[in-house]
């Protein structure tokens, strides 16, 4: 369910709102805690969006490391020549968020022989050994990490605090030639600073699965941009689903969602 605003939550209309996947940014949590309802998503790892995502991710990599793009146009013009793609085997990669999705992606690009580091909010908690990551960065060394950097994949949640998180400044750090991959909210990168590294050079390409608005002068560089589709495949629409009728049977039993965001004072109980 996509824009619950606290106006319908207050109404009375649900006791339940269930989201059909991970993100929740759409809906008014602290009206839904005071309305007495529940709110509930589904955990990537639970559903296998998580590694749905990582997989697009990948597709995107090779996607503009190949030059897809142009090799397409020139295919269909029936011209051959070659430019020549970079592989990435051995090139660096850092996944700025290591939640399920930054998990899941790193184990395969592991498989890729690349070099791994990560950016967390709470570097802290490190990452888990079967991924691979060298190093995990604070959030406050996010400009540290994009200087050694081949691959950026945003993997991170948007809030408030990571709007445009991708901005001039830390598209100046970013090491020279690198490409960005965004399959979290476009929200995280600042457009037009996108734009010019590309225009100027500084970033070799971009594979978008969000975007804030594409441009035709986005179109025009080496950027593959698709319709926020990473977690649409058949393994995850199942098992999203099947998470999604266990919770609204469990609300009806007059049982806790699994997976919930809050925990409402006076929950509100199951009217047939």
């Amino acid at each position: 369910m996509a824009n619950i605003d606290a106006s319908i939550i207050a109404s009375g209309q649900f006791g339940l709102v269930q989201e059909f996947g991970v993100g929740i940014e759409t809906i008014d949590i602290e009206a839904a805690t005071h309305a007495g309802v529940w709110v509930a998503h589904v955990p990537g790892s639970i559903s296998s969006n998580a590694d749905s995502v990582a997989e697009h991710a990948i597709m995107l990599m090779l996607m503009i490391s190949r030059h897809m793009a142009s090799t397409q146009q020139s295919s269909k013009a029936e011209d051959w020549s070659a430019k020549a793609g970079i592989a990435l085997l051995g090139k660096t990669a850092c996944i700025v968020g290591l939640g399920d999705i930054g998990t899941a992606l790193a184990v395969r690009l592991k498989a890729f022989g690349m070099r791994l580091v990560a950016v967390r909010q709470h570097p802290e908690r490190g990452a888990l050994p079967e991924t691979g990551i060298e190093k995990v960065y604070g959030s406050n060394a996010l400009s540290e990490a994009l200087s050694i950097t081949d691959y950026v994949i945003l993997c991170a949640e948007y809030s408030k605090n990571t709007h445009h998180l991708i901005n001039q400044n830390t598209l100046t750090a970013i090491k020279p030639g690198a490409f960005l991959i965004n399959v979290a909210r476009g929200g995280l990168v600042d457009r037009d600073a996108l734009e010019t590294a590309l225009e100027k050079g500084n970033l070799a390409g971009a594979g978008l699965d969000v975007v804030e608005s594409p441009t035709d002068s986005l179109r025009q560089q080496n950027v593959i941009i698709t319709p926020h589709i990473a977690g649409i495949t058949d393994v995850s629409y199942k098992g999203i689903a099947s998470v999604v009728i266990d919770n609204i049977k469990r609300y009806a039993r007059g049982e806790q969602p699994l997976y919930t965001v809050n925990k409402p004072d006076r929950p509100r109980c199951f009217v047939s």
